[in-house]
């Protein structure tokens, strides 16, 4: 699935990625703005399917690449993993919270907090650097790959999963079947 930039151009990966921090840190913004509970887990509920997604397809493509080209690449990717695994715990402490107390904004300024960090860590230091080591056609080629794979990926936070691309690979398909199957027969936003 190649995406474009309205011009006939393919996105490359970090286009892809960065577009995707901007999508989650603005459904964030309006869940702690609007005062309605319902619209407020809706809101929530897609940017945790959203961040899944993005999260999943990052660990396929992008982190063996960065670990193979980027320098300090291994170092880089499990300082990111980390804060993946940190980001989860808060995302599935909010699918259990009651959008109406007070907790879960504080659990969503929490998440929003943390995904401003690692988006920035991304984009200022590790997007650049991918730019610089690796060809537009293989970023661009990549980027196609991370669209594809965030189709297949899990909706929900699975904290006992690994971060490892043979997982995501191999087991995370069926999982993110069953997790949509599952938004499906609950009504849950995922999208």
């Amino acid at each position: 699935m190649a995406v474009d930039n309205g011009n006939g151009e393919r996105l490359d990966v970090v286009d892809i990625l960065t577009a995707d921090h901007r999508e989650m840190t603005e459904l964030l913004a309006q869940a702690e703005h609007t005062p309605d509970a319902t619209q407020r887990r809706e809101l929530v509920e897609t940017v945790i399917a959203e961040v899944m997604r993005h999260s999943v397809a990052e660990e396929m493509y992008v982190y063996p690449a960065m670990e193979k080209h980027l320098p300090n690449g291994k170092e880089e990717v499990e300082h990111d993993k980390q804060e993946h695994d940190e980001i989860v715990q808060v995302m599935k402490k909010l699918e259990d919270a009651d959008a109406a107390d007070p907790q879960f904004m504080a659990l969503v300024q929490s998440l929003d907090k943390q995904l401003r960090h690692h988006a920035n860590d991304e984009e200022s230091d590790q997007f650049p650097s991918l730019r610089k080591h690796l060809p537009l056609d293989q970023l661009v080629d990549m980027g196609d790959k991370v669209q594809k794979a965030k189709q297949l990926a899990p909706t929900r936070p699975h904290p006992s999963a690994p971060h490892s691309e043979l997982f995501h690979k191999s087991v995370g398909p069926g999982v993110g079947m069953i997790d949509r199957l599952r938004d499906k027969l609950t009504g849950r936003t995922s999208s």
